[in-house]
């Protein structure tokens, strides 16, 4: 059997390709594939960026793979490292990743592209939280949306299960850019490369802040900072690349960012 996950690198860059037909749906083995590849690129200090997107054209993921459940994968399996998709839960996951997504992200598949740092999505794509059908809960959504759109749209979208199309997506703030789908995959592209020729240290920083400040108060995250607190800042400070990047502007030349 073909690997359910197709993984390029190129460069600094980790193309990772969701590709079990004919939806793309995740089942344990998957997750836990796809929580060792994520593992993988976090501990790597060559890879700097990645990107997560579907095969095909019309699906990113539709979530659980409901046959695999009815053959006797069990919804509160082992999903591996990262949780389900590898992304949700994983500790320490401090270099971006960039979600494009091809076709219809619903369920855990949703779940997956909200577990990015940016979301770009193909005209053609529909997004929905379908389980309120089923008899179960988005945890994951539940979670995450209502930090990310307004409260009342999100809490719209989980209780009802209605499906929505990429405008309606971007129009909420949910995704960056909505593109003709022959686009996505060079725009995905061009925004990896784009971040990966950035200051990897300083975007480790920056997603510790954010992952600590999610339900901290403002002024108790600065003295975190302050007090030498959070790992990823207190190395940003007495790195090289700090110094890099001020003779840089010094020099009115571009960076040369070595993540150390």
């Amino acid at each position: 059997m073909d690997t359910p996950i197709h993984t390029k690198q190129d460069g600094a860059i980790l193309h990772v390709t969701l590709n079990r037909p004919k939806a793309n749906a995740i089942d344990l083995a998957t997750s836990r594939i796809m929580g060792q590849a994520f593992q993988s690129f976090r501990d790597d200090p060559d890879l700097r960026v990645a990107i997560i997107t579907g095969a095909g054209e019309k699906f990113f993921c539709p979530g659980w793979d409901l046959k695999a459940a009815a053959d006797g994968d069990a919804v509160d399996g082992d999903y591996g490292v990262g949780g389900f998709g590898g992304l949700q839960e994983l500790r320490d996951m401090n270099k971006p990743v960039i979600a494009a997504v091809n076709g219809i992200a619903c369920g855990g598949g949703l779940e997956l592209a909200l577990s990015a740092d940016m979301i770009l999505a193909a005209d053609s794509a529909q997004f929905a939280l379908p389980e309120i059908r089923s008899g179960t809960v988005a945890d994951a959504a539940s979670i995450k949306l209502p930090k990310r759109i307004p409260y009342h749209i999100a809490m719209e979208l989980l209780l009802t299960g209605r499906w929505f199309d990429a405008a309606e997506a971007h129009r909420w703030g949910l995704v960056n850019e909505v593109l003709p789908a022959d686009n996505l995959a060079a725009r995905a592209w061009e925004l990896a490369r784009l971040i990966a020729s950035g200051p990897p240290l300083v975007y480790a920083a920056i997603k510790e802040v954010v992952r600590d400040a999610e339900d901290s108060k403002f002024q108790d995250v600065m003295n975190r900072i302050t007090k030498s607190q959070l790992p990823t800042v207190e190395r940003l400070y007495t790195s090289e690349d700090q110094l890099e990047g001020a003779r840089a502007f010094a020099e009115k030349r571009d960076p040369i960012w070595k993540g150390r």
